[in-house]
């Protein structure tokens, strides 16, 4: 039965069976030594004349073959050992080895960092790039950051729960992902830009507190810190305050990085805090970096911006638009008060709408939402729709906030980012599996592509090619 490279420290004169990759052959004269990788680390193996048969057939070996051998674990000579590796007192002289698959010169070196490889090539072989010892801690560390969350929320009481991905085109400040419906002529889904409204009616149904790690979707310009597609963790609970929502998202994180990251040192708890104002006055910016020494990248400066202008003016379109989005809450006592002081000066309205910075960057970003429909029929009619505009995109929240929503407010955290940022990474690319290039193509499925006619056919769309 196979066991992990790794295992066998513990197997030191007993016979294992191991399975993986050919990461490093080297001929010492008449003996072969080959490093065997598998998901767990490497150990030297060893080939030998003695035995003809098994020691013909490992001549024939290659970089990135698969492979199963059977052989003894021993201890290395005296002096011939590897500090390097976990397994570097042992090795494995190989009684028996079967070649699994075969593998052709690999398209690009997977025996460093990878950063000096051009990023269309690394996207292009991505799952050779994924062989990379770097970007394997990357996602193994990732996968430890979502199970240390999903732990910590599930044992505060929270439930999470699956959004929909096929939803319905609402202005959420970037463009939507359309999807044809072949059902319905002329109709389409939208990907979620966040699973905003959907959240806001769970609260609606009574669960209280909810979260999700969640997919999202934006067609917007990328750059290294976005995506087309990106990954947040997303929070919601009801009968709370701004407080809650800060001290919940501040607990999480200092927990998460003294378990996962006991290297990295926070600069302050708790978390800095400043308003929107101080920051633009005292930094020039909302995301400001606030590390003593921005050289040292195990120094992590958290920093809560709070208190942002509800509205923002928008010049092309000669109106004013929500900072954060329209269900964020005003500090307002009622909708009288509201439309009072947004008729005197709209700038000066603030937000119950904050924002959690690390290292200049911005890693979360939340509000506690506007629960009265009166007060959010306003805000929606100041910022120039149309009353029947708001019904056809919006109807369902005001029907659902008939029915008894309570007071309520989340925060979504960039997963991405944050994990870019922990793993000492220049760019969100280097901590997700399959990304895409800055210029939102997938070169590995050579997507977006053309499709066939018969499709475009059975979904009633006609593509005009500029000529």
């Amino acid at each position: 039965m196979r066991i992990l490279t790794k295992d066998i420290i513990n197997k030191e004169g007993e016979k294992v069976e191991l399975m993986g990759w050919v990461a490093v052959r080297r001929d010492h004269g008449k003996i072969i030594f080959i490093d065997l990788r598998d998901r767990s680390g490497r150990v030297q193996t060893v080939f030998t004349p003695a035995d003809k048969e098994v020691y013909n057939l490992a001549q024939k070996l290659r970089s990135e073959w698969v492979i199963k051998i059977v052989g003894k674990v021993s201890r290395r000579p005296k002096g011939m050992e590897n500090p390097e590796i976990e397994t570097g007192d042992f090795e494995i002289p190989v009684e028996r080895l079967e070649i699994l698959n075969q593998a052709e010169a690999l398209p690009i070196a997977i025996d460093g960092d990878g950063y000096e490889i051009g990023e269309d090539t690394r996207m292009k072989y991505r799952y050779v790039d994924l062989k990379r010892e770097r970007l394997q801690k990357n996602l193994r560390r990732r996968a430890e950051i979502e199970k240390f969350i999903r732990d910590f929320l599930t044992g505060m009481d929270f439930t999470e729960i699956e959004t929909p991905i096929l939803s319905k085109s609402t202005p959420e400040g970037a463009r939507d992902y359309l999807v044809p419906s072949r059902l319905h002529e002329g109709k389409f889904y939208a990907l979620p830009q966040s699973p905003q409204q959907y959240k806001q009616l769970l609260m609606v149904a009574g669960l209280e507190k909810y979260f999700q790690i969640v997919r999202c979707f934006r067609d917007e310009d990328t750059r290294g810190d976005r995506q087309p597609e990106f990954t947040q963790l997303d929070i919601e609970m009801s009968f709370i305050e701004e407080e809650d929502v800060l001290n919940l998202i501040e607990t999480l994180y200092t927990e998460l990085v003294g378990k996962l990251y006991p290297d990295k040192k926070i600069q302050q708890t708790p978390f800095v805090r400043l308003s929107h104002k101080e920051a633009m006055e005292k930094y020039n910016s909302d995301k400001p970096d606030l590390r003593k020494d921005k050289d040292n990248p195990d120094e992590l400066a958290f920093v809560f911006v709070v208190d942002f202008p509800m509205f923002e003016w928008k010049e092309t379109e000669k109106r004013w638009d929500a900072v954060h989005h329209p269900f964020t809450l005003p500090k307002v006592k009622d909708k009288n008060d509201f439309l009072a002081q947004f008729k005197k000066e709209p700038a000066k309205i603030k937000a119950y709408q904050y924002d959690l910075v690390l290292n200049g960057y911005e890693i979360a970003g939340g509000s506690i939402r506007i629960h009265d429909s009166e007060l959010l029929a306003a805000v929606f009619e100041v910022m120039g729709n149309e009353p029947e505009e708001v019904r056809e995109k919006f109807g369902h929240m005001f029907e659902a906030f008939k029915y008894g929503v309570p007071p309520h407010g989340g925060i979504a955290s960039g997963l991405d980012r944050f994990v870019a940022i922990l793993q000492n990474e220049p760019n969100i690319r280097e901590v997700i599996a399959f990304p895409k290039t800055g210029d939102g193509r997938d070169l590995m499925m050579d997507a977006p592509s053309e499709v066939d006619e018969k499709q475009l056919k059975e979904l009633n769309i006609k593509i005009n090619k500029k000529l």
